[in-house]
């Protein structure tokens, strides 16, 4: 119920559009301050930072590490396969689970090999990969494209 005469309201709608007469959507003001009395009780919170996806190679591209323990890790839920992982001790001190990339590997017990940041998205707590191509872990035989992440040279070309 309106305390506006009859025929006022229809003229406000001829005037201006529906939607400013019921309110809008969204507010173009700015969001209000906090009061003293929020602020004394605590409102303002800084943002948590947030967690590198690397936190052994803290400001560092690659690290040097000695391979522990070569296994496998099954991948989560859509997928099915043998990851192959090496526990590695890097030269810091710390102990990671790297995945090595590609298929076929040299690594065992006692191997020195690069350790680069990049987590594998289907293996749990594996946030490391091992340089293909680096130190003892050779590159990947046979391999025609992406040969740069897979550490093979370009093949001969046959004369």
């Amino acid at each position: 119920m309106s305390l506006e005469p009859e025929g006022q309201n229809e003229r406000r709608e001829f005037l201006m559009p529906r939607k400013y007469v019921l309110g809008r959507a969204f507010s173009t003001t700015p969001a209000r301050a906090a009061t003293t009395n929020q602020v004394r009780r605590g409102c303002r919170q800084q943002q948590k930072a947030r967690k590198p996806v690397s936190p052994a190679l803290v400001n560092r591209p690659a690290m040097k590490g000695v391979c522990l323990k070569v296994g496998i890790v099954k991948p989560k839920k859509p997928n099915s396969a043998e990851r192959k992982t090496a526990r590695v001790r890097l030269s810091s001190g710390r102990l990671i689970t790297a995945y090595i990339p590609g298929e076929g590997h040299n690594v065992q017990q006692h191997s020195v090999v690069l350790v680069r940041g990049g987590r594998s998205q289907d293996c749990p707590g594996v946030r490391y990969h091992l340089v293909r191509g680096a130190m003892d872990l050779g590159g990947v035989a046979n391999r025609t494209t992406s040969r740069s992440k897979y550490g093979t040279k370009k093949p001969k070309a046959a004369t």
